[in-house]
């Protein structure tokens, strides 16, 4: 009988450089993601970059000084996140010159 490994991939170890976010996987993989895919990460101080925590079994992982969180599916799927939309401010600029 086999006996299917884990599909999940799974953060042992992580480290935010100046320029990349790598992390090591429970299989031996090592995934490094640019700091940039974090508009939140990229925009922290170092410390704030230093302060996470492995999070969901090491499904992903937590800053809790900017509320980023990272899943390691994402950083091996290449899903860099969004920034939210200005969408708001634009509308009140666009209602501003209408008066």
């Amino acid at each position: 009988m086999n006996i299917a490994a884990h599909s999940e991939p799974r953060i042992v170890t992580l480290e935010v450089t100046e320029d990349s976010i790598v992390a090591q996987l429970v299989d031996g993989r090592t995934v490094s993601v640019p700091l940039v895919w974090s508009w939140r990460l990229a925009s922290a101080t170092p410390a704030q970059r230093s302060r996470f925590e492995i999070i969901g079994n090491g499904e992903g992982v937590h800053w809790p000084d900017i509320d980023e969180d990272i899943s390691a599916r994402g950083m091996l799927q290449g899903i860099p996140a969004c920034p939210p939309k200005q969408v708001k401010q634009k509308r009140r600029r666009a209602s501003r010159s209408r008066e």
